[in-house]
């Protein structure tokens, strides 16, 4: 599980630069069981286009990267 995270951690690493060209950024939370949660932020956390953001992108990008993943969930901290 360990292994996954640091993985995690890179690839929204190489997520970041495109987030913050829009304004945005991303907070890696915590993985559990297969769950990635993450807090966007900045002008992600008010964008209407934050849904397609999440899953047809990051999470898109993660599962690709990663078999054990099952889902990525924005949390409200």
């Amino acid at each position: 599980m360990e292994k996954n995270i640091e993985k995690i951690k890179e690839l929204l690493d190489d997520i970041r630069p495109f987030l913050n060209m829009e304004g945005g950024d991303i907070e890696f939370i915590k993985y559990d069981d297969g769950y990635v949660y993450v807090k966007l932020t900045g002008a992600c956390a008010m964008c209407t286009n934050q849904d397609i953001t999440l899953k047809e992108n990051i999470e898109a990008y993660l599962k690709e990267e990663i078999k054990d993943i099952k889902e990525v969930i924005n949390v409200s901290l």
